[in-house]
């Protein structure tokens, strides 16, 4: 979720029209920054953690009948033993979808993002707003956790809306990401723009700096924290839409879909087992004791997958990483054994 300056400058190209691809060392040094930040505990604070009673509740999980080897598989890979795991996907040409926890909210971190740029793009679409508009980076101002409501910031260097959601997509760049929100609203209006489209599972309530600054209050493998969260099937919903472009102009939504499939982060997440050939339009999101990935699994025969794997505990990173891997891989595998007439939903809630 954190980049160096050097790669917002260098996405900040996007302003004549030309954005660069990182280099595979650009790339791995991202990803060694990014896992950095969330594979360790957060700093001390004398500030004490506020009170979680009007958001947070203990997770139940309960038992479901999947009658179908590819359900049980899934929901076998999704097992809670070590912490929670939830998984929705939605096969776009039958509509066929499978989930496990689909319905109960887990931490959206930074796949948030999807649906802050999404409001961007509508805005812009409805004249409001312009790519080429430029918007200054919100860089964090120190300050101890719980210490205010919303995280201090500044204005730091303006990019182009462009060049921001670029850093958003791609990089998980929080500073970009911010900067987008402060131009659309705030959460108050990303939601607003979420209940227009139906998506009533996600809901967002801080802004990234407050979530990163905060971040460790509640451990996502025991207990629900219904901020800034969405349930893995609404995840999988709004990227079924966006993808078939129900919200967006087509211009729009080539924008936000192509920054996806430009996405560096996450190199052992979703994209790492798919086969040779498919393609992964993705965003992931890291917190304490939380990985995710969400995105669009397109494979070679044409066939498109709107897929949200959200997964805490595990003992680790690495083995949320493996766990997200091997799950995309399955319900990858799953489909496409599957004929695109059979329609059928299973779910655990």
């Amino acid at each position: 979720m954190t980049t160096g300056l050097h790669l917002r400058l260098a996405t900040a190209l996007a302003l004549a029209g030309a954005l660069v691809a990182p280099s595979l060392a650009q790339a791995g040094d991202l990803e060694a920054t990014f896992d950095q930040t969330f594979t360790k505990p957060p700093a001390a604070s004398p500030a004490k953690t506020p009170a979680l009673i009007p958001f947070a509740r203990p997770a139940i999980t309960s038992r479901a009948v999947y009658t179908s080897p590819f359900e049980q598989q899934i929901a076998a890979l999704a097992s809670a033993e070590q912490g929670r795991i939830g998984v929705a996907a939605i096969d776009l040409s039958s509509g066929r979808s499978v989930a496990v926890l689909g319905d109960q909210p887990f931490p959206m971190a930074s796949t948030s993002k999807v649906a802050i740029v999404a409001t961007f793009l509508d805005l812009a679409d409805q004249g409001k707003l312009k790519l080429t508009d430029s918007f200054p980076l919100m860089v964090p101002v120190p300050s101890a956790r719980f210490s205010s409501a919303v995280a201090p910031v500044r204005r730091g260097q303006s990019i182009s809306a462009q060049g921001l959601i670029e850093l958003a997509i791609t990089r998980s760049d929080n500073q970009a990401t911010d900067a987008l929100l402060a131009a659309v609203g705030g959460p108050t209006a990303v939601n607003r723009w979420l209940r227009k489209t139906g998506n009533a599972g996600i809901r967002l309530d801080r802004d990234i700096a407050t979530l990163v600054r905060d971040d460790g209050a509640v451990n996502p493998a025991v207990t629900i924290d219904q901020r800034d969260s969405s349930t893995p099937l609404a995840m999988a919903k709004l990227l079924t839409g966006l993808y078939q472009g129900q919200w967006l102009s087509s211009s729009s939504r080539d924008v936000l879909m192509g920054a996806m499939s430009r996405c560096v982060t996450g190199r052992h997440r979703m994209r790492a087992m798919l086969p040779e050939g498919v393609r992964a339009l993705h965003k992931t999101g890291t917190l304490s004791n939380n990985s995710s990935d969400v995105g669009i699994i397109e494979g070679p025969d044409g066939r498109a997958f709107a897929v949200a794997i959200y997964v805490t505990g595990q003992g680790g990173k690495p083995n949320r990483d493996s766990r997200i891997a091997t799950i995309a891989r399955a319900l990858y595998d799953g489909y496409q054994a599957v004929p695109t007439a059979i329609q059928r939903t299973a779910a655990r809630r």
